[in-house]
């Protein structure tokens, strides 16, 4: 049986509200890629604004976009 991939979690802030439920974030690492909430925070209403800061999951073969997966308070 396969194993499954791991995430690559990486902290950053939202730059720009975009269409959709996408956001613009820039990494602390100074890179910056497209994120969508995930599942169990778009049932929680737990909403984004520009200016938060947020943990990101991204796939080890598209680092270009990601889920948020937890806002910071």
């Amino acid at each position: 049986m396969a194993q499954k991939e791991e995430k690559v979690e990486l902290e950053g802030e939202v730059v720009e509200a975009l269409s959709n439920g996408k956001y613009r974030i820039a990494l602390d690492n100074g890179h910056e890629t497209l994120g969508y909430v995930a599942g169990k925070m778009r049932r929680y209403r737990i909403r984004v604004l520009p200016g938060d800061r947020i943990k990101i999951e991204l796939s080890p073969y598209d680092l270009t976009r990601g889920r948020i997966v937890f806002r910071f308070k």
